[in-house]
Order: structure tokens, then C-alpha cells, then sequence
């Protein structure tokens, strides 16, 4: 008596179940618009798209990438596993140019995690008129011969 019920309702779950697996698996409708080669950065260590909080760093988004790109040192633990990625460090910059509650929201292993956290410490920034939560992304990338690269 329960043989005929359990079919459907077996077939409903098991399609309930595939549909948010097609779901992630939809292409997007439109490619993302291509940058400039001089907003890109072209390889020249820095994030591709405005960070808001490089408007409060003296010289703007170039200059705090350059600063990022001199200052990182890249894990050994990380070079040696061939690891890179993306690390995002979060912090609220105050009315007084100080950073607070500088914390780690991503990272890719192998010690890239406390690195960023080391570079992002280092920064100064002008002083905003009220407190900015933000997060500033930090890449870890591997040269071609392995040589100290950070986005």
C-alpha cells in the first residue's frame, strides 16, 4: 500500500536535490566588461577595481598596491606548496587615520594569512570624517621563477 507513494515521492526529492546543484552550474547571461589595460594594471601588482579605502591612502589605489607589493614577503610554507591566491583582511579605518578590529576574513594557506595581516598593520592612512568598515584584498601570486609576487 505504501509502494505507490513512495515513487513520487522519491522522484520529488531527488529532483528538489538536483535543482540548486543546475542552479550553480548556470553560466552568466552577460561576460563581465573588460577593463583598460591601464585600469587592469597589466601586470603591475595590484588588484583589478577600485578598493574605497585607497581614496584615504596618500597617492591613492597605486600607491598603497606599491607599498603592499614592497613591504610583502611571501611565506616560505606558501612558496614552497606552490600556494597563491587571494587573502582579504578586514579592519575599520577612524575619524583619527588609526585602524581597528584588523582582522582576517580570508586566506589561502601556508602562512599567507598572517602575512597579509602583517602588511595591512603597516599601512597609514589620512584622516575620513567618520569610521569605514572595509576590507582590502591582498594576492599572493607566483612569478615564473618563483621570485616574490603579490597582487
Amino acid at each position: 500500500m505504501l509502494k505507490p507513494l513512495l515513487l513520487p515521492l522519491a522522484l520529488g526529492l531527488l529532483l528538489a536535490a538536483a535543482a540548486p546543484a543546475a542552479a550553480q552550474t548556470a553560466a552568466p547571461t552577460t561576460p563581465p566588461a573588460a577593463l583598460p589595460a591601464a585600469e587592469a594594471g597589466a601586470g603591475k601588482g595590484h588588484v583589478v577595481g577600485a578598493v574605497p579605502v585607497a581614496e584615504y591612502y596618500e597617492g591613492g589605489q597605486e600607491a598603497l598596491y606599491a607599498f603592499i607589493n614592497k613591504e610583502l614577503k611571501y611565506p616560505l610554507m606558501a612558496k614552497r606548496n606552490r600556494i597563491q591566491g587571494r587573502c582579504i583582511v578586514s579592519f575599520t579605518l577612524n575619524p583619527d587615520g588609526t585602524m581597528s578590529g584588523v582582522k582576517l576574513v580570508k586566506q589561502v594557506g601556508g602562512g599567507t594569512g598572517d602575512e597579509a595581516l602583517r602588511v595591512a598593520h603597516l599601512l597609514k592612512f589620512k584622516k575620513p570624517a567618520y569610521p569605514i568598515l572595509t576590507s582590502l584584498p591582498i594576492d599572493f601570486k607566483l612569478g615564473a621563477t618563483g621570485a616574490n609576487t603579490a597582487e
